[in-house]
């Protein structure tokens, strides 16, 4: 309780459903410019069409899948989610070059 009181000065490290989330969070970071940039680029290039489209939602899905389920801890599922997300951001990759 003294910690939750005072300044906060030293970090607690943190585990479980908390752990997870926050790599979930930081896997995030790691993806989500690449989608932007690659969505933001075919669309300025008016590249956008039913690929795109469907990059799109595969991207948005898996994720909105994915951070349950790392949350849960769920190993290949997971995985899985991550992949279709991949998956999505290169769909997108592919209707800007064509």
């Amino acid at each position: 309780m003294g910690w939750l009181l005072g300044p906060r000065d030293d970090a607690r490290p943190m585990t479980g459903v908390a752990a997870r989330l926050e790599r979930s969070f930081r896997n995030f970071a790691e993806t989500f410019p690449l989608f932007a940039a690659a969505l933001l680029a075919a669309l300025a290039a008016s590249k956008a069409g039913p690929l795109t489209l469907w990059g799109s939602w595969l991207y948005v899905g898996a994720r909105l899948v994915y951070v349950p389920l790392y949350a849960a801890g769920t190993p290949v599922v997971r995985t899985l989610a991550w992949t279709v997300s991949m998956i999505g951001i290169v769909m997108v990759i592919v209707a800007f070059f064509r």
